[in-house]
């Protein structure tokens, strides 16, 4: 079955994941986000229960 034998994907897939996680990534996290999380706090919703007609 060829599907098992490792080579040549076993090197291909650790090439990739070296490149992206030696050249890439640190590339991407570099850049800074355009609108910044903040700090907001949520007003607590009031619910009001359901009136069901069969109840």
């Amino acid at each position: 079955m060829p599907q098992l034998n490792p080579n040549p994907w076993l090197f291909i897939m650790i090439v990739s994941w070296l490149t992206f996680s030696l050249i890439i990534q640190p590339k991407l996290l570099s850049f800074l986000p355009t609108n910044a999380p903040s700090e907001k706090t949520s007003a607590p919703t009031k619910t009001s229960p359901w009136l069901w007609p069969w109840t």
